[in-house]
């Protein structure tokens, strides 16, 4: 074939496309791409670290509040069981010593619980009821403090002066009840609000009583425990016992029908109408006036104790006080039942003024 044979039309060679060189910067589209995925992911992660502070935030605030809810009622509890139940037993049987230093002491104690509750680390919502639990404890504090001040002088032979002490001492018991009911009605409510408004449940609230009856505000009562009497005119003298025996036996303590058994265990159907008779006899040769019977019954929380005043029992002859329960005590579970006639003055045996049962109260 000669040369001017060959195919007259153009030959187009394709070049090959040559590979993007390793490394190389992408493209837009995958720039942007990978630029929205960066986003993404650092907004995932600032999320979850706001979400990881609001939770520790959450935490750490739950935990002050239970810390807090808790010391309060650890001081509160101590207060009642360390200082208030150990007083009142001293007041119902004063020593033979120093009554003034030993009351002393309990205010010390309650001076050191005072120190201790205005330590309590307290979170911005218990401030309320922080200041509340502070005049709760100081005003048992104070209230200890004017009884130590003033148990000598009731206990003193100036009919006057004993007198005026008596009232007074009756009077600073009423601090006492003012701390319970700050504590139980200011206290204790706003703990439970708090806790409520930052959703942590399951908690318990310590409640408080100082003052175990209403009769330590009557100066009757201060007097008697002290072995002093206030006279008709108002005037205190200091009981002299006349000559001859004194003293009285407790007889029998019934519930109802139901006379309680020394020996063995005791049901006791409880409801609005429970009353206990205690009977005794004045075993002495004098006649006694304003003996006091005292029902005492312990196993619960709080020992429940109610007292009657008997005006008057002539020597030898016997008599009954009927006492009923101010509060209900406790239910379907073992307590001691303690019935006591107050040795009279000049009393000399004792240990037939108290007699105790074990008992059990159910649902009448």
């Amino acid at each position: 074939m000669s040369f001017f044979d060959e195919d007259d039309e153009p030959r187009t060679r394709v070049r090959p496309r040559r590979a993007a060189p390793a490394g190389g910067a992408p493209d837009r589209r995958t720039a942007r791409i990978r630029q929205a995925v960066l986003a993404g992911a650092l907004l995932l992660a600032l999320l979850l670290v706001v979400l990881l502070v609001n939770s520790c935030r959450k935490s750490a605030q739950e935990s002050a509040l239970k810390d807090y809810n808790r010391d309060v009622a650890s001081l509160v509890s101590a207060s009642d069981t360390e200082v208030g139940d150990p007083f009142f037993d001293l007041m119902r049987n004063p020593p033979q010593g120093d009554l003034q230093t030993q009351v002393n002491g309990f205010k010390n104690a309650a001076q050191q619980q005072f120190d201790q509750a205005k330590g309590i680390d307290t979170p911005g919502e218990m401030e309320a009821a922080q200041r509340s639990f502070l005049v709760t404890m100081e005003m048992r504090r104070d209230g200890l403090q004017q009884i130590a001040d003033r148990v000598r002088t009731a206990l003193s032979s100036d009919a006057e002066a004993a007198d005026g002490a008596i009232k007074a001492i009756a009077g600073s018991m009423g601090l006492f009840l003012a701390s319970d009911v700050v504590y139980n009605s200011r206290v204790t409510p706003l703990i439970d609000k708090a806790l409520q408004d930052a959703d942590v449940g399951r908690q318990q609230l310590q409640r408080t009583q100082f003052l175990p009856g209403i009769q330590w505000l009557e100066p009757a009562t201060i007097a008697d425990v002290l072995g002093q009497q206030i006279s008709a005119d108002g005037e205190s003298t200091t009981r002299q016992p006349a000559p001859g025996l004194h003293g009285t036996g407790i007889d029998s303590v019934s519930v109802g029908d139901r006379t309680l058994q020394p020996d063995a265990p005791n049901r006791i159907p409880f409801g609005p109408d429970t009353e206990f008779t205690v009977s005794f006899t004045n075993q002495g040769e004098n006649d006694e006036t304003n003996l006091k019977v005292v029902l005492r019954i312990e196993g619960g929380p709080k020992p429940v104790e109610v007292t009657k005043t008997v005006p008057s029992v002539a020597a030898g002859a016997k008599a009954t006080a009927t006492l009923g329960l101010d509060q209900a005590p406790p239910l379907d579970t073992p307590v001691t039942i303690i019935a006591e006639v107050r040795p009279v003055p000049g009393e000399k045996k004792k240990d037939n003024n108290k007699t105790q049962y074990d008992a059990a109260f159910f649902r009448q």
